[in-house]
């Protein structure tokens, strides 16, 4: 029989709120799921490691399940009714795509946003040289990153270029298993004595994370670089491209691992790109099980709209980024499709009566570096949904801050769904900070909160995710939609 619980454990059971750990309150049904869930995961992040192939693996998708193109749609003056599926591709590189719901879209729109760009080291407009008896890619870094971090390590080249009849070739060497990889060089410990005594940030400099290419020489004793030329000429082989055609392709060098499982219990997945893929990946999704759910009968109330975007690493900048006018101009798509009379004002009211989640990775504890982390309100593995109320440095600038009014909404529909949340501020307070796609959806009037998946090692070329929180993701973003 059990011991009779006291007034004081009683009345702890009633007022605290205690986070487990999700794996405690699962079934081995869920426990399948959830190891599904992630080798579909795997799979999809190993084909689309940079933002375009995140964007055309998600399109592929779309089209297969019959969303329509929405600007095409508008051109030929269709209408669209509950139950459409629409989509609108930004340049190849990022996203949006929507399951029209019963009620007026003036009524507002549920929406999951993420960033699909991860950070990762980019060649210059001019890039390939000779020193040494090697051919060297220059490169400049993308996002924020810890320079050693991408020493030593297997780089796979993926990437566009045009050659010179102005035709786009796709660059991927790397990731087949008998591809060649690429490597940036470190310094010996043998002769790194100057260098051990610099600071975490200097010890390998921007400028020094050039990639090499190669080492064979040309057999042509009149050409100068010959190293340099060989390199050329299997690129253009390969692909028509001469060196001019650097300038205006985008080459990304990223790790050339796959997504493995981590640990003796198989319970985390290790991969690059992360951050913010595991996210997206969720959200897209999620919002994939209400078309689906539509192609039933089951048609949301509130259209849903899964926003997926570029450049969030670097400020969201462009016109692929948060700040630009994709999303709201998609808004607008919606309302002159749907409305008997389109008005600027019908796009405001759609617009500040909408509520989207900003499905950002935030940073799990590590009790490694548990000094940087506040205990009480760090987001942890395996604990699931990680709610940040706010983001920003120091005093929150340059984040985001939910009002309690659309937290409280967002805490409710999680609890009624059963999908487990905890909190999740990034670090103690001035021991840095950061920032997502937040603010510039909350800028245009929409209610938004950060509400992501905790993340080990983040912005490295090995980040960790718990595979029960990428479900829990998942879960919560499918509730989210149906019921906000």
């Amino acid at each position: 029989m059990e011991e009779q619980k006291t007034e004081g454990q009683r009345l702890a059971e009633k007022l605290t709120f205690e986070i487990k750990s999700r794996w405690e309150t699962i079934g081995e049904n869920d426990r399948d799921a959830i190891v599904a869930f992630a080798e579909q995961y795997k799979r999809f992040i190993d084909k689309g490691k940079t933002e375009r192939e995140f964007n055309a693996e998600c399109l592929s998708i779309l089209k297969e399940q019959g969303f329509m193109d929405i600007e095409a749609a508008l051109l030929e003056g269709r209408r669209l009714k509950a139950g459409d599926k629409v989509y609108q591709n930004n340049r190849g590189k990022s996203l949006v795509f929507a399951i029209v719901g019963r009620v007026s879209i003036k009524e507002g729109v549920n929406i999951v946003g993420a960033h699909i760009d991860s950070p990762r080291i980019d060649l210059k407009t001019n890039p390939l040289y000779e020193d040494g008896g090697f051919a060297i890619f220059d490169t400049h870094y993308y996002g924020g990153i810890k320079h050693y971090q991408w020493t030593t390590i297997p780089l796979a080249m993926h990437g566009v270029v045009f050659n010179k009849n102005g035709e786009k070739q796709t660059v991927r060497i790397g990731e087949d298993e008998d591809d060649p990889v690429f490597v940036i060089t470190d310094l010996l410990p043998h002769l790194a004595q100057d260098q051990m005594q610099k600071k975490a940030n200097e010890f390998v400099r921007g400028e020094e994370l050039d990639v090499l290419a190669g080492s064979e020489p040309f057999k042509d004793e009149k050409v100068k670089e010959k190293v340099k030329l060989t390199i050329l000429n299997a690129l253009n082989q390969k692909y028509g491209v001469t060196e001019e055609n650097f300038a205006s392709a985008e080459i990304e060098f990223v790790p050339a691992h796959k997504a493995r499982d981590v640990g003796l219990d198989r319970s985390l997945i290790g991969a690059y790109g992360h951050d913010d893929r595991c996210c997206a990946y969720a959200a897209f999704r999620a919002t994939l099980e209400c078309a689906e759910a539509s192609e039933r009968g089951g048609i949301p109330e509130k259209t849903v709209v899964c926003l997926l975007t570029d450049k969030e690493e670097i400020g969201s900048m462009g016109n692929t980024g948060a700040q630009s006018r994709l999303f709201e101009n998609f808004i607008a798509y919606l309302c002159s499709q749907t409305l008997d009379r389109y008005s600027d004002i019908d796009l405001r009211l759609a617009l500040n009566r909408s509520a989207m989640l900003s499905t950002d990775v935030n940073a799990a504890y590590d009790p490694n570096f548990g000094d940087v982390f506040d205990k009480k309100t760090a987001s942890y593995c395996g604990k699931g949904l990680a709610l940040s109320k706010y983001t920003g440095v120091r005093g929150k600038v340059g984040g985001s801050d939910a009002n309690a009014e659309f937290l409280q909404k967002v805490q409710s529909i999680l609890d009624r769904h059963g999908v487990r949340w905890q909190f999740g501020n990034l670090g103690k307070v001035d021991k840095g900070g950061g920032g997502t796609i937040a603010q510039h959806a909350a800028n245009l009037g929409v209610d938004t909160l950060d509400c992501g998946i905790p993340v080990l090692s983040m912005h490295s070329p090995f980040e960790v995710i718990s595979k029960i929180d990428l479900w829990t993701a998942y879960r919560g973003y499918a509730a989210f939609l149906k019921d906000a």
